[in-house]
């Protein structure tokens, strides 16, 4: 499964009304959990560090942060400028603007491939009910 693959499947979706002309998306994807339990968030759409920077089926671009290890193939993309090397602790404590999907598909193969069960496992009810194209109007 890629990336965009799986913000397809897992993604939720809001729409909040701002003003009477306009309508904000806000999309969020749950944890994306690696076979070999090696864990990162992906974000792709309004108001984040993606490309296109809306709610769309294809991302060039995404927003990875808080890898539960320091993952070398990201590195240059960390946005906390203090780290020193690769395997600087830090880099789990930040985020990483604009990485190229296929960057993160390197990573997600890398460490096994997605791990369905336990993302579905991690995810709350409410997040299960509204993942995959369903909006959710908030007005």
């Amino acid at each position: 499964m890629t990336i965009n693959q799986f913000i397809r499947k897992y993604r939720f979706i809001k729409e909040y009304s701002i003003n009477p002309e306009g309508v904000m998306k806000v999309s969020r994807n749950p944890k994306l959990v690696c076979k070999d339990g090696f864990t990162m968030s992906v974000q792709a759409g309004e108001s984040l560090y993606s490309s296109p920077r809306d709610v769309a089926d294809n991302y060039e671009q995404a927003e990875v942060g808080f890898p539960s290890s320091p993952e070398p193939l990201i590195t240059k993309y960390a946005e906390d400028w203090e780290v020193e090397g690769d395997d600087d602790k830090r880099l789990c404590d930040t985020v990483y603007p604009y990485v190229p999907v296929e960057l993160i598909d390197e990573v997600i193969h890398k460490h096994g491939g997605i791990d369905e069960d336990a993302v579905w496992d991690s995810m709350t009810e409410t997040q299960r009910a509204e993942s995959g194209t369903h909006t959710i109007s908030e007005r």
